[in-house]
């Protein structure tokens, strides 16, 4: 049989979106829009919404959207083990379907803990793969279909996610085994969050110093400070404020499960820990809400 003949037979993937969140919603758009989708959502008006504007199909509940790859856009592991468990999860589905059925694919998106990611594969290893796949790109870059998605897995399973993620990923990278995708995204989140804070004390020492902040935007945008940060974010320290996108509260997680990364291999992070005892105070000060610039209002004072 030809090449094409096999590729011709070969049965669709059965995919499957959950968390219609401030990244599931647009990756789902782009998804829905290059092929069939199954969304499922805590909150009922979101897929609803999405039906009516693209076409996807909505599952009831996580069992019913058991596909042969079930990527969650879900904002840690605990969101994930729910949506597996109990009678209307994901593994009750997934037992549910006919043995001919292919073997599913769990696609973990949420920036997480390489250990408890790990230890969650192994768990499941006897009836489900697992691949860890963070996300890099922010809203924008979702909705713009130019993701960087960071897998830990076979090279199988990483040409698996290049394949069904193409709409909304410009680059699906295979990080490692197991954990490598998370550990890498742990990575992209100490460079974000340490060029927030750098920014932050940018744009803080600027209006002290009565520089306009647009003015400063554009001069740092045009040389070697600058960055996707600042492209994608500029306008929340031109206008101070600061509705989310990734929130404060985020990237505090983040940075912890970097540190207990860190710890794990030796490694030191002096910077990943000021950043993160900046985050906290944050976060203490009642700002944990807030866009993860809001930091800013930390360091300004």
């Amino acid at each position: 049989m030809s090449q094409a003949a096999s590729q011709a037979d070969r049965r669709p993937v059965a995919l499957s979106l959950l968390g219609l969140g401030a990244m599931g919603l647009p990756m789902a758009r782009r998804l829905a829009a290059a092929g069939t989708l199954t969304v499922w959502s805590r909150s009922a008006a979101k897929p609803e919404a999405l039906r009516a504007e693209v076409g996807v199909q909505v599952a009831p509940t996580p069992a019913a959207a058991a596909g042969d790859v079930v990527v969650t856009v879900l904002p840690d592991l605990a969101e994930v083990r729910e949506v597996l468990e109990g009678a209307d999860g994901l593994l009750a589905g997934w037992a549910a379907r006919p043995p001919e059925a292919a073997r599913p694919t769990l696609v973990v998106c949420g920036t997480v803990s390489p250990v408890a990611l790990r230890a969650l594969a192994d768990e499941l290893a006897p009836t489900v793969d697992v691949v860890d796949a963070p996300l890099s790109g922010g809203v924008l870059g979702a909705a713009e279909g130019r993701l960087s998605v960071m897998v830990g897995g076979s090279e199988a399973q990483a040409a698996l996610l290049a394949e069904v993620l193409a709409p909304c990923a410009s680059r699906v990278t295979r990080m490692g085994p197991t954990g490598a995708g998370a550990t890498a995204k742990l990575c992209n989140q100490l460079v974000v969050a340490e060029t927030i804070t750098a920014l932050s004390e940018a744009f803080a020492l600027a209006r002290a110093s009565g520089i306009d902040p647009d003015a400063l935007a554009d001069a740092l945008g045009a040389g070697l400070a600058a960055s996707e940060v600042l492209r994608q974010k500029r306008h929340h320290w031109i206008d101070e404020s600061f509705q989310p996108g990734g929130t404060i509260d985020y990237q505090v997680k983040d940075l912890r499960y970097a540190r207990e990364a860190a710890a794990a291999s030796g490694a030191r992070l002096p910077a990943g820990e000021a950043a993160l005892a900046l985050f906290e105070a944050a976060s203490a000060a009642g700002d944990g809400g807030l866009d993860h610039t809001g930091v800013y209002r930390t360091i300004a004072g």
